[in-house]
């Protein structure tokens, strides 16, 4: 169990004015030149998921079906990369080098310090699903998203939900060492199973189940129905609750389980 005086102080949230903005603002500039100051983090925020996009649509190029799957599931797993996988690094990174622990003990509010980290992801996951949007439209066919409103709707409640879920998942890495090795036993297999259930109607019942169940699946087939087929929105009502159930549970596990220190060994 974290100690209670160890998690975060819901008080410290309360205080949301001008000071408070600027300071946050700042946070996000400061996260901004930090993120284009380190390699491995572009790599696996942008150049990553456009290799996938790069080599899927290379292999594809001759089957318009295929590429319109291809296209929301990169930007599905962008939505992945640039939240959950970048949060939980981060948020280890972070509490293991004593970060974290100084924050907590400086005069920036909290929510201005965390405010700055959750809108850099938010304008990673922008950036990317611009990115694959106009890649979509110049060398795959696939043309402007049918359906913006639920292109907005389908990535906001991504990102909220496997932000809190990174965040969560972030508390139960021992150390930052160990951090590849725990983040990657989720993304790929998740990325896996949930790419090769929505690319086949073929795929094993149990295995449709699972994917049905995790948020990537769902989110990959609601950007699909806004990029791609048009399908009217509230057909996905579904695939959005999902999503929603999942960030509820990120949220909860993600503030419950906080820590600003790291395990002392």
């Amino acid at each position: 169990m974290t100690p209670r005086s160890d998690r975060i102080n819901p008080a410290r949230y309360r205080d949301a004015g001008p000071q408070t903005i600027a300071l946050g603002w700042r946070q996000y500039r400061l996260e901004r030149r930090m993120f284009w100051r380190n390699p491995s983090a572009a790599f696996f925020n942008f150049l990553l998921p456009l290799l996938f996009l790069a080599g899927g649509g290379a292999l594809l190029s001759g089957s318009q079906h295929d590429l319109n799957r291809l296209v929301p599931s990169i930007a599905g797993m962008s939505v992945m990369s640039t939240t959950f996988t970048a949060l939980a690094y981060n948020i280890v990174f972070l509490r293991e080098r004593g970060v974290l622990k100084r924050i907590r003990g400086a005069p920036v509010p909290t929510l201005s310090y965390f405010g700055g980290v959750a809108a850099n992801a938010v304008t990673n996951t922008v950036l990317q699903i611009a990115i694959v949007i106009v890649a979509g439209r110049l060398f795959f066919g696939i043309g402007w998203p049918r359906d913006w409103p639920a292109l907005i709707v389908f990535v906001l409640a991504g990102v909220v939900s496997l932000a809190a879920l990174g965040v969560a998942f972030a508390h139960v890495i021992p150390n930052f060492e160990s951090t590849a090795a725990y983040v990657n036993a989720i993304f790929l297999p998740v990325v896996f199973v949930s790419f090769y259930v929505f690319d086949t109607s073929s795929a094993p019942g149990f295995l449709r189940t699972i994917a049905d169940a995790l948020p990537l699946k769902p989110l990959i087939a609601g950007l699909s129905a806004a990029m791609v087929t048009g399908a009217p929105f509230p057909g996905d009502l579904d695939a959005l609750a999902v999503i929603g159930l999942w960030g509820a549970f990120g949220l909860y596990l993600a503030v419950r389980g906080f820590s600003w220190e790291g395990s002392r060994r």
